[in-house]
């Protein structure tokens, strides 16, 4: 049989460790034993049980985006191919939306997925095309995903140049850099994403 330390369990059910001995006075979760010196391990097994209820009442959620409040009718055209597509999986889903840069990593939609893959409480994630959840570190959150055991399906994987999305993109990377410059090269930083966003329009 193989036991886990408190830290460690609250590494893996995404709750802090107090978290943990509250669950152990109510009676929710306690630990198989405890060390002399009052340490908590908890069995294997048990683990087992919980995460896999916890999977079972998990949710899928479809996960749409756009730059810029403009591309409102792009957003519902998202939501509704997605909403097309879960609905012929016959399963309990939910939508979350976005409107914010791909780069944008405060957004409140995906703040919301990643907590809810670390609480195990998302077991799948369904995007049209992966820079719809981000254009760069893609590869970090799916490796984030794999560790909570959580899904990321992308519906349409053509590649697909979305040039107002790329713009809008790379305005918000010069802006980030533009705030570090001082003087001449601010101003002339400044200019180009002034000019990159009226060609855009």
């Amino acid at each position: 049989m193989k036991y886990y330390t408190i830290h460690k369990v609250s590494e893996m059910l995404g709750v802090s460790a107090q978290t943990l001995r509250n669950w152990d006075k109510s009676g929710k979760l306690k630990p198989h034993h405890k060390s002399t010196n009052g340490y908590r391990y908890y069995a294997e097994n048990d683990l087992n049980i919980l995460l896999g209820a916890r999977n079972q009442n998990s949710k899928t959620v479809g996960y749409c985006r756009v730059s810029s409040p403009k591309q409102k009718e792009d957003l519902k055209q998202q939501e509704e191919n997605i909403r097309t597509y879960l609905l012929a999986q016959g399963k309990p889903f939910e939508i979350v939306s976005d409107i914010g840069s791909s780069i944008n990593y405060k957004r409140k939609g995906l703040q919301e997925i990643l907590k809810g893959m670390a609480n195990r409480t998302i077991s799948k994630v369904v995007i049209l095309s992966e820079d719809k959840l981000t254009r760069f570190g893609f590869e970090l959150i799916s490796y984030m995903a794999e560790l909570y055991n959580c899904e990321i399906e992308i519906v349409d994987t053509s590649e697909k140049k979305d040039q107002e999305e790329i713009v809008a993109d790379l305005a918000q990377i010069m802006t980030v850099f533009s705030s570090q410059l001082q003087g001449k090269q601010a101003s002339k930083v400044k200019k180009m994403i002034k000019d990159l966003s009226q060609n855009d329009s």
